[in-house]
């Protein structure tokens, strides 16, 4: 039997706030409500208010203003290609820093489809890798291809890439990866992925999902990067700033 957990009050919050600035109700550079209007507003306390606001300062959203207050900087969505995180993903050097732990072809996620311009119930090749540092398990990627995009090369095998998964696509099928762009959203892990990071329950995930697009705009892969929410590391690494 599955069970659905319900996020932390502070995560649904935050991704309440997301919504509305994407949404255009909180517009960049005006003023998101104080924090006693989102208690009430809410029905939350002050500590969970301000721990929402808080996350939403450190990934890009927000910014304090001495003397005016916590300002809408807008929606962090789209990055340039030498960010760190972005560039990372595609350049993964699978034989050192963790290990593989999945390939194979699986059905589309939601997001990830709409990302490569696919219909839902198509299937997609996935490459799985746990980044591992000082023992502890820190990162974990999951890289999506189009199926067409696979043939004749050696992204469907077990064998893990020390080229990386641009490199090797690059040499292969002779596209050009161009840009990158980023989607940043939290959430609760699923099972296995709580698993393969060590999280106790409870402790959500920051989740990065980088897409890759060759000149024209035409995504070439999409890597969903999970970061531990409660690792302390993740502070200056993340920051998209």
């Amino acid at each position: 039997m599955a069970y659905e957990v319900e996020a932390p009050k502070y995560i649904r919050l935050a991704q309440t706030i997301q919504r509305r600035i994407e949404d255009g109700t909180y517009p960049a550079g005006t003023r998101v409500p104080s924090e006693n209007q989102l208690v009430q507003s809410f029905g939350m306390s002050r500590p969970t208010v301000v721990r929402a606001l808080e996350l939403l300062k450190r990934d890009g959203w927000l910014e304090s203003r001495q003397g005016y207050g916590t300002i809408v900087r807008g929606c962090p969505a789209v990055v340039e290609h030498k960010d760190r995180r972005g560039s990372e993903a595609l350049a993964r050097d699978e034989t050192t820093s963790g290990r593989l732990v999945e390939v194979g072809r699986v059905p589309v996620p939601a997001r990830v489809a709409s990302a490569l311009g696919l219909s839902k119930r198509a299937k997609v090749l996935v490459r799985r890798f746990l980044v591992v540092e000082d023992g502890e398990p820190v990162e974990l990627v999951s890289s999506y291809f189009p199926a067409g995009l696979v043939e004749g090369t050696d992204l469907e095998g077990a064998q893990p890439l020390s080229d990386g998964a641009r490199a090797h696509l690059e040499t292969r099928k002779k596209v050009r990866f161009d840009h990158v762009t980023e989607r940043v959203s939290a959430r609760l892990p699923e099972r296995s992925e709580a698993e393969l990071l060590e999280l106790p329950d409870g402790v959500p995930v920051l989740s990065v999902l980088v897409v890759a697009c060759d000149a024209s705009g035409e995504a070439l892969q999409v890597a969903d990067v999970l970061l531990p929410a409660d690792r302390q590391e993740l502070e200056d690494t993340y920051r998209l700033t």
